[in-house]
């Protein structure tokens, strides 16, 4: 229920007067706010208030339709939230793309989509040449926003179609090194919680926000089952003895292997900002819960394993998302590897052959 008691109002909601002076129950989270317009307390208003914790009116539509002109980019942005493309995404992607969306709407919500053209596109982006990672994202995110007034038939081209973002310069998320790994072992030994952290991360290659969840529930004799957050892929590690022996220590009949300070499993937000705390006792303060993740990819790789095989353990669905993870695997180790493979040249391989043709005569 969202009511603590007959009389305090639950957390986000407060008394608010509206422009016609009338008090009203007002809701407010981030950048998402509405009016509840059920009588509190009622199990009506709780079910709004629950609405509006999913970013959300129940029964009255989206936030801000009422305010928003007609084939607006504003207006556009509301049908989105609205459409199946959005609410079928993981809900930390919607959470990314919310974020983008609003600042899309504050930026350029009075604008009328109908009127977009590519050059306009060109200046907005532009425009945001200091931070060539956020520009990308936010062009991305108006493509996004295009396609969906396509499928509405708001419009009949995409202004951002063939448009190039800004090249990318750096590589992302640091992936560990085998000297890091170790660094952080000799701080953390076996038997500790980051340890027990570092591992469940390393040897399952798993994102965060999908390691935090894992628990002795999710154990089925050598095999541990994940159901990714992010795209729904549901995988079955076999997991490795260094895993098995750091979850010894893991908590038994807890909903999750790693714990707070206060016994509750964590958020991946609240995970990332321990586990950061982790690194930098062992001096790694370059280092991160998602390097790990490239790290067991980049393992892998060095072991020559497929880009199949290794989107197996990772759950990437796509073989570019691979190899992307793996541009860090020892390049020299396996050059060696694979020119150990090469042929011999052809007139050595003639002159073997005839002697071994002379020593079978003289056999004879």
């Amino acid at each position: 229920m969202a009511r603590r008691s007959r009389t305090a109002l639950p957390k986000y909601v407060s008394p608010a007067r509206d422009r016609y002076k009338n008090v009203r129950l007002r809701f407010r989270k981030g950048l998402f706010s509405t009016y509840l317009k059920s009588e509190f307390p009622s199990d009506a208003f709780d079910q709004e208030y629950q609405a509006a914790l999913r970013s959300e009116k129940a029964a009255h539509g989206e936030i801000g339709k009422a305010r928003t002109k007609a084939g607006s980019m504003a207006a556009l942005v509301v049908s989105y939230y609205a459409s199946p493309e959005f609410r079928g995404t993981a809900t930390s992607t919607q959470t990314t793309y919310r974020g983008i969306c609003e600042r899309v709407r504050q930026d350029h919500g009075d604008r009328m989509v109908k009127d977009l053209r590519r050059q306009h596109v060109k200046a907005i982006i532009g425009k945001k040449s200091e931070t060539p990672a956020a520009a990308n994202n936010y062009l991305r995110m108006l493509r996004i926003l295009m396609r969906h007034a396509i499928d509405i038939e708001w419009i009949a081209r995409d202004p951002t179609l063939a448009l190039k973002g800004y090249s990318s310069k750096t590589k992302g998320f640091h992936t560990w090194t085998e000297a890091e790994i170790a660094a952080y072992e000799a701080k953390h030994p076996i038997g500790t919680k980051p340890r027990l952290a570092m591992a469940l991360m390393l040897y399952t290659g798993q994102r965060r926000g999908d390691a935090v969840k894992l628990g002795w529930k999710d154990v089925s004799k050598d095999r541990i089952s994940v159901r990714q957050e992010k795209t729904g892929t549901p995988l079955k590690i076999k997991m490795h003895g260094s895993l098995m022996e750091a979850l010894e220590m893991a908590p038994k009949e807890k909903p999750a292997f790693l714990l707070t300070a206060f016994g509750k499993p964590f958020t991946a937000a609240g995970f990332g900002n321990w586990f950061r705390d982790r690194c930098n006792e062992a001096g790694l303060p370059h280092c991160t819960s998602h390097g790990l993740r490239k790290a067991a990819a980049r393992r892998l790789a060095e072991a020559n394993n497929s880009a199949n095989q290794i989107a197996a353990v990772t759950g990437h669905r796509s073989l570019k998302e691979v190899e992307r993870y793996t541009r860090d695997a020892d390049q020299q180790m396996m050059a060696d590897a694979a020119v150990a493979t090469m042929p011999e040249r052809s007139d050595r391989k003639k002159k073997i052959a005839q002697q071994i043709d002379i020593v079978g005569q003289s056999d004879i």
